[in-house]
C-alpha cells in the first residue's frame, strides 16, 4: 500500500505541474502575435489536458483522489510572466518563456521516471504522458533556437 500512495503522490505532482503547462501554454497563445504560434500553443495545451487527463485517470483508478489544479509556485510565475510579455511585447519573449517551462516539466518527469517505486503500471502511465511533454519540449527548443538565428 505504501508504494500505491507514493505512486499517488508523485502522479499527482506530475499533474500540477502538466495542469501549469496547460496553463502556461494557453497563457502563451494570448500573449502572442503570430497566428502560427498562437495555433502551436493552442494545440500542445490540447495535448497537455489529454496527459492530464490519463494521469487523472490512473490516480482515480487506483483509489486516489486526483489533481485538478496547478501549483501555488506556478500560479506567481505566471504573473512574472505575464509582466515579463507584457513589458517585452514581443512573440520571442513568449517563446523563451515557454521553452524554460518545457525544461522544467521535462525534468520533472524525467525524475518520476527514475523513481524506482513506480510499479510497471504507474511508469506506464507517466511515459505516456511524457511523449506529450518530450514533443513538446524538443518542439519548442527547435523554435527558440530557430529565432535566436534570424539575429
Amino acid at each position: 500500500m505504501a508504494t500505491t500512495n507514493h505512486e499517488l503522490r508523485v502522479i499527482n505532482g506530475l499533474i500540477e505541474t502538466t495542469i501549469d503547462s496547460v496553463e502556461g501554454y494557453r497563457d502563451a497563445a494570448q500573449d502572442v502575435q503570430n497566428n502560427t504560434f498562437r495555433t502551436m500553443f493552442e494545440r500542445r495545451a490540447s495535448e497537455r489536458q489529454a496527459a492530464v487527463a490519463g494521469l487523472q485517470a490512473y490516480v482515480v483508478s487506483h483509489g486516489g483522489k486526483a489533481e485538478d489544479s496547478g501549483t501555488v509556485l506556478a500560479s506567481a510565475h505566471r504573473v512574472f510572466v505575464d509582466l515579463r510579455a507584457a513589458l517585452s511585447k514581443g512573440d520571442e519573449a513568449v517563446v523563451k518563456e515557454v521553452e524554460r517551462g518545457e525544461d522544467h516539466i521535462k525534468h520533472k518527469y524525467e525524475d518520476a521516471l527514475k523513481d524506482v517505486e513506480l510499479s510497471p503500471s504507474a511508469r506506464d502511465t507517466v511515459d505516456k504522458a511524457f511523449a506529450s511533454v518530450r514533443a513538446g519540449h524538443d518542439e519548442m527548443s527547435r523554435l527558440k533556437h530557430g529565432l535566436e538565428g534570424l539575429h
